[in-house]
């Protein structure tokens, strides 16, 4: 093409666009074009300038926004006219350097791509069993970030020099790894080390050959002994998936009794021998997140996978290798292991190689970490899509997915600097720089100290990421945080308040997880008009009730009806207690001799003194189902959050899988008829699959009910409750010819979207 040189022009790009090979595609594209210049990256994106007429500069935009990378996500863009400069020829130069604070997307850490892949297998490629095998296309990039631009030096590659053979093919723009930051190999790369755990302290092994590492890791694994693998975002702790002992083991020493683990299957092939997995799910586990996906197991699973891995359940949650060292560690193994977070059960995941080799010494047998700094932790994110609708429900966002968020990035009538504190529970944060916003991964439960100095530690990067403190960027303009006053993250706003003398507003957490599907989908402007349904275990309420049960249209408050809040905490952990809390407070029999069985004695006596003088009260949804598990007798103690409900609905699933989805009644149209109907059905000893599944039923109709009272048309749903796929079908079953549904995709609807919905909500919403 030719190009009529009359002025410089330049390009600003932000969004998506550094660390997914958008210079040397910029590269390539002004070399098609003839065009001469430059491209560089810069803290607020990408940088191009041109010698070009106007037409040609404006079409060659229009070129790069038409058809930009794979993975890139263009925000924003912006073409001007420069002074004149005399280009010789178009080049990547060095990345450039501004007076204000980053502004750009920061890209997910990436799955390992197929041509890596390739290579890694192939025994005449010289990266043949390479574990840090990457290319511009894949590998780590979130967490190994220090500061932006996105470059080798500002990562922590920086301790890491090419060789002559990277050096030439970084330098090549033929080459798939031109311009590529963490390129490396066995020569100039990160390298292996193996400890093997002695009583209280861990001893190097010293193994100089990478390979005889790798063929160590196999050994350990047949023997069935636990392994301690530094991975991409944090430690995994890996073991056979068939070895009861082993498994058994890793239960004891991680202090998990029964939680389900997930499990590493070495390839696609391997999978589908044992599970139902669908063409959906499939694709997921092999997109560049590369996520934990809970599928439907075969039975014939049951001889690959120990019962114990996932004791009593239908669905397995699985990952294919997502890294090149993890690839080779499966591949080698040739069956299912074990795949867990590297730590104490709820503490969070071990990232620093020191703790790791002090504090793993007691769970795992050997540890294989290697050089390469891990900056920001993060654990392996989490999705499951319901059987019906394959509608895809995230359980936890973190590693390949924050912190992006493609949300709609309008202008916002406060664009300035804000961080929101989240909430308790499956905690995130999220920063506000000027109108770009940023989620943080998923950290867990902010109790645990070890949670609230990673929650600090990953707050602290993004914000040095981002230029943002009193000393560089001014003062925070906002800070937002839960109303609950014991929460550690209402606790850390005010902390951050009184450093950045900047003001705390409150915002109530479920009209936040409000706020935050609204913006997913787009409808602040439009929230008037939709319903909320918000449905979680707990969160602080403005009357000092613990809400859980919300409605929100049109600046009203509806709730399921009140019922004692017994305990604190313990009643989310003893649904036996949800279940004395509902029929006591519904009920109009006697309480009946089942319920009181699940008490001793003292207990029972005692109980019923706190239920006569209780003043606390929850309209809580997530323990109304805690309450039925605990009535139709599948658990009335539990060991992970979510257990109960998980296993009411896995009995509902079971019947509508059997039956069908349409189901012929249900137990309410005001709450207060549901117990006594419930307990009927229990008397008449209906199969526990059909009074789950009626229950099921029931809820979505007790929603729709609500929605015709108010004369709602649009409805969307947030809370922890909606982490149900059953419970998601059926609603998209039901009402979707009725209303317009609205559900989060991006994000989870369990707490770890509350940073989001405090900004939206103080930005944009009205509820």
């Amino acid at each position: 093409m030719k190009n009529d040189i009359s002025t410089t022009f330049s390009i600003k790009l932000n969004g998506l666009v550094q660390g997914i090979g958008f210079r040397p595609y910029v590269f390539q594209l002004a070399k098609k074009w003839n065009l001469k210049g430059t491209v560089s990256n810069g803290p607020s994106g990408v940088h191009i300038q041109i010698l070009a007429n106007e037409k040609i500069a404006n079409d060659f935009l229009e070129e790069i926004i038409s058809n930009p990378p794979a993975l890139s996500r263009i925000v924003s863009h912006e073409l001007t006219e420069n002074a004149f400069t005399n280009f010789s020829h178009f080049e990547i130069i060095e990345s450039k350097t501004e007076q204000s604070g980053a502004s750009t997307l920061l890209t997910p850490d990436l799955a390992m791509c197929e041509n890596c892949r390739q290579e890694l297998q192939d025994p005449d490629n010289r990266r043949f069993r390479y574990p840090f095998i990457t290319c511009t296309h894949c590998g780590p990039r979130y967490s190994i970030i220090q500061k932006l631009p996105y470059d080798r030096v500002n990562s922590s590659m920086q301790d890491f020099d090419m060789c002559p053979e990277c050096h030439d093919e970084f330098e090549n723009p033929e080459n798939r790894r031109f311009y590529s930051q963490t390129n490396s190999c066995k020569s100039c790369g990160p390298r292996l080390f193996w400890y093997e755990s002695k009583l209280s302290k861990s001893e190097q092994v010293l193994i100089d050959n990478q390979d005889a590492i790798l063929t160590a890791v196999k050994d350990a694994l047949t023997k069935g002994k636990i392994l301690a693998v530094k991975g991409i975002g944090g430690y995994l702790l890996l073991c056979d998936a068939a070895n009861e002992m082993a498994v058994k083991t890793l239960r004891e020493r991680k202090h998990r009794p029964s939680k389900p683990f997930a499990i590493l299957y070495p390839d696609i092939e391997k999978l589908r021998h044992d599970t139902y997995v669908t063409d959906c799910e499939s694709e997921h586990l092999q997109s560049p997140v590369s996520p934990v996906v809970l599928v439907k197991r075969k039975e014939i699973s049951r001889f690959s996978i120990d019962e114990s891995v996932a004791p009593g359940l239908d669905h397995l949650g699985v990952m294919l290798p997502y890294s090149p060292l993890l690839a080779i560690i499966a591949s080698d193994f040739r069956k299912p292991l074990v795949a867990t977070s590297g730590n104490i059960s709820n503490s969070p995941i071990i990232f620093q190689d020191k703790k790791a080799l002090e504090e793993l010494v007691g769970i795992a047998d050997f540890i294989l970490t290697n050089n390469r700094e891990i900056v920001t932790p993060q654990d392996d994110s989490v999705i499951r899509f319901s059987a019906l609708h394959q509608k895809k429900i995230i359980l936890r966002r973190s590693r390949g997915m924050s912190p992006d968020l493609a949300i709609s990035q309008k202008t916002s009538p406060f664009p300035s600097q804000k961080i929101a504190f989240g909430a308790s529970a499956k905690s995130t944060f999220c920063i506000q720089n000027g109108n770009e916003k940023y989620i943080s991964q998923y950290h867990g439960d902010l109790e645990n100290y070890d949670t609230q100095e990673s929650f600090r530690h990953s707050l602290n990067h993004l914000t040095t990421i981002f230029g943002l403190s009193p000393a560089t960027h001014g003062n925070f303009a906002m800070l937002l945080s839960d109303m609950h006053p014991g929460y550690f993250s209402t606790l850390l706003a005010d902390e951050y308040a009184a450093k950045f003398h900047a003001k705390v507003t409150k915002i109530q957490h479920h009209q936040a997880h409000f706020a935050a599907v609204l913006a997913e989908n787009d409808l602040a402007e439009d929230s008037e008009n939709v319903l909320g349904v918000i449905w979680d275990g707990t969160g602080y309420g403005t009357d000092g009730m613990i809400w859980g049960g919300e409605f929100f249209y049109q600046n009203q408050r509806l709730h399921f009806p009140y019922f004692d809040s017994l305990l604190g905490d313990k009643m989310a952990k003893e649904p036996r207690l949800s279940a004395l809390a509902v029929l006591s407070a519904f009920s109009k029999e006697p309480l009946p001799r089942f319920l009181e069985n699940k008490f001793t004695n003292t207990e029972w006596t005692y109980l019923q003194k706190v239920i006569g003088s209780n003043t606390l009260k929850t309209s809580s949804i997530g323990r109304l189902f805690d309450a039925v598990a605990s009535l139709t007798g599948l658990t009335d103690k539990t060991s992970f959050e979510g257990e109960a409900a998980l296993l009411l609905e896995q009995e509902a699933q079971r019947y509508f899988d059997a039956n069908g989805y349409d189901f012929p009644e249900n137990y309410f149209d005001k709450a207060e008829f549901l117990i006594d109907e419930l307990i009927a059905d229990i008397h008449k000893e209906k199969q526990t699959g059909w009074i789950a599944a009626k229950f099921h039923y029931s809820v979505v109709k007790f929603a729709e009910h609500t929605a015709v009272q108010l004369g709602a048309k649009k409805l969307a749903f947030s809370g922890g409750v909606f982490q149900n796929t059953l419970l998601t079908d059926l609603f998209i079953e039901n009402l979707s010819g009725k209303f317009d549904l609205y559900f989060h995709g991006q994000l989870s609807p369990n707490d770890e979207n509350i940073s989001l919905g405090q900004l939206a909500y103080i930005n944009a919403v009205k509820v």
